[in-house]
């Protein structure tokens, strides 16, 4: 009698198993279905996003080449002149970081804001920030919130033209601030794949007064100077919005290339996946079609 109850015991009990690895087979497989699908959508949308970059960084190197004058002019007229600030005094520094609001472009962003938070680093006290971009307001708002003056936002839906950086230098005159000397940090572009964050050093008015060598230069009154201050600072700040707006291309080309790759690769291995599994089921099923 126990025989009798010993060889019933075993069929149902693989009979059982059976069953309930072909229910976890099926689960399984429907997951990594999903999954897979997802991950090809994902690629397919960073391959449009990458093309859709490549070709908005032919356009911005194309208007860099006839902006890059303006931020030459502007540099001539500050190395010519020898303006430097006046050491005896404290210096009130204004830190102008060129970002934007649009994200998934790598660290490119990330890289002004390290160079801001060096420079707040060995003078928090007389350093003010005006962040034109959102994006590096939200990396500096959380240590350095208080330091920030102004933010220009909406920055980067479009490709900057004159008019918004004659409206940002505007404001950076009319805030109240009176600083004396300061630092535009951007991001120079050097080529399709790399670019380098750098700074242009950026003076105020009074400063730019006292400086000797202008007696050089005829009918220059207080008002010609601070024309000029003022379209020399919208200048550099056109010159620098064109050459973040090309390395942000640059890096959201590079970074999409990149995940686009990183999918290709996962949907290579969730396919071995699924056809690895897919073969254990038909096992199954077949051990199971044998049992009865």
């Amino acid at each position: 009698m126990m025989q009798r109850v010993t060889a019933f015991l075993v069929p149902m009990a693989v009979e059982t198993t059976l069953q309930i690895q072909q229910q976890r087979g099926m689960a399984t497989l429907k997951s990594i279905s999903i999954r897979l699908k997802s991950v090809k959508n994902m690629q397919k949308v960073t391959q449009l996003m990458k093309a859709v970059a490549a070709a908005r960084y032919l356009r911005a190197e194309r208007e860099l080449k006839a902006a890059r004058p303006y931020g030459v002019g502007a540099q001539q007229f500050f190395e010519k002149t020898e303006i430097k600030a006046d050491e005896k005094e404290a210096p009130k520094k204004l830190l102008i970081g060129i970002t934007s609001d649009r994200g998934l472009c790598g660290g490119v962003h990330i890289g002004v804001a390290r160079f801001i938070r060096g420079e707040l680093g060995k003078d928090e006290t007389n350093t003010k920030v005006f962040c034109v971009g959102d994006k590096s307001r939200s990396i500096l708002a959380r240590l350095y919130g208080k330091n920030i003056l102004m933010v220009a936002n909406k920055v980067g839906l479009l490709p900057p033209i004159f008019l918004d950086a004659s409206r940002i230098a505007h404001e950076v005159l009319k805030c109240g601030y009176d600083y004396t000397e300061g630092k535009i940090v951007y991001n120079r572009s050097k080529s399709v794949v790399s670019y380098q964050c750098t700074s242009l050093p950026i003076y105020g008015t009074p400063i730019v007064e006292k400086s000797d060598k202008l007696v050089l230069y005829d009918s220059l009154d207080s008002e010609v100077i601070k024309s000029y201050v003022e379209f020399s600072l919208a200048s550099l700040i056109f010159y620098t919005m064109k050459e973040g707006a090309c390395s942000e291309q640059s890096s959201r080309m590079t970074a999409m290339g990149h995940a686009s790759k990183n999918a290709g690769e996962m949907i290579e291995k969730l396919t071995l996946t699924f056809n690895r599994t897919r073969g254990q089921k038909e096992i199954i099923n077949f051990s199971f079609n044998i049992q009865h």
